[in-house]
């Protein structure tokens, strides 16, 4: 099939983005790396009057080193992110999620923005972005904000961004001691959208106990979810006292609606989920014990 009829505007600069985004309002749709957004309208899943192509700002690409935080333009490519050095020393939990992200050539294409702004509940950088508490940084004609990613998300490829905003950047915490990191999914086949899957940090202290953890959860629901009450059970406790299997069960405990379709009803989601979580686990504790 082949799309709807629309009109494509390809602006260069922020600005010329937010004005036509004022303009246009709901009758517009922005283009990123377009991987989600191009399969859908050609399948004609959606429609859109206007298509406003940001894959020629500059200023929307690239990553820094700000004030404790790792900045990622939004109009970023996976594959940079990848390759990223200061990706990976400040955000190891992005890098390791970034290279579950499809294929090689999605990541050449892709975009972190793109992603985030899709807020698909079965990818990566949703989950990790609601683990890690980024900040999403928008702009529009009337104001600047930032987003916590917990008010970021709302449902299904839904955000909280207004029709004329343009999400610019993400902004993720650096985390520093003794961390371990890990993400763990399981799909059908490499490349497809994970069944379930948990992106999992924690930060020991000198004796072994665990004074942070964080837990995003991925394909568990109609949003990225956030394991917050398995995170707070581990916290002042000795990491290995804990069981593994223990944290990925109360993970699940948490989740009030979790989807069924063809790929598994709820229940073998929630299960699969608990293995993620339980995997997850005892993989960043070792890496947060060798430290």
């Amino acid at each position: 099939m082949k799309p709807a009829p629309f009109e494509y505007h390809r602006p260069e600069t922020i600005e010329e983005a937010v004005a036509l985004l004022g303009e246009l309002g709901d009758a517009a749709k922005v283009l990123a790396g377009g991987q989600s957004l191009i399969p859908m309208l050609a399948l004609r899943l959606t429609a859109f009057d206007h298509l406003v192509d940001i894959g020629a700002i500059a200023e929307l690409t690239g990553i820094e080193r700000r004030d404790g935080q790792i900045w990622i333009g939004a109009g970023t490519r996976f594959a940079s992110v990848e390759a990223s050095p200061d990706a990976a020393a400040g955000v190891p939990l992005l890098t390791r999620a970034t290279r579950l992200i499809g294929h090689f050539q999605i990541r050449n294409r892709g975009t972190a923005g793109g992603s985030l702004a899709h807020a698909d509940p079965a990818a990566e950088y949703p989950a990790v972005a609601l683990a890690l508490g980024a900040g999403l940084h928008v702009r529009s004609p009337r104001s600047e904000r930032t987003v916590a990613a917990a008010d970021f998300f709302e449902g299904l490829w839904t955000t909280s961004m207004e029709p004329d905003e343009l999400l610019v950047a993400v902004s993720f915490p650096s985390w520093s001691g003794r961390c371990g990191f890990a993400v763990e999914e399981f799909a059908r086949r490499h490349g497809d959208f994970a069944i379930a899957g948990a992106a999992l940090g924690v930060q020991l202290d000198a004796r072994g106990r665990v004074t942070r953890c964080a837990i995003g959860l991925l394909g568990l629901g109609a949003t990225p979810e956030r394991a917050g009450r398995a995170e707070e059970s581990v916290v002042g406790r000795a990491a290995g006292e804990i069981d593994a299997e223990e944290i990925g069960r109360l993970a699940m405990a948490e989740l009030e609606s979790v989807p069924a379709d063809l790929h598994g009803s709820a229940q073998y989601r929630k299960r699969v989920g608990a293995a993620m979580v339980a995997r997850a686990w005892a993989t960043a504790v070792t890496e947060a014990a060798d430290a």
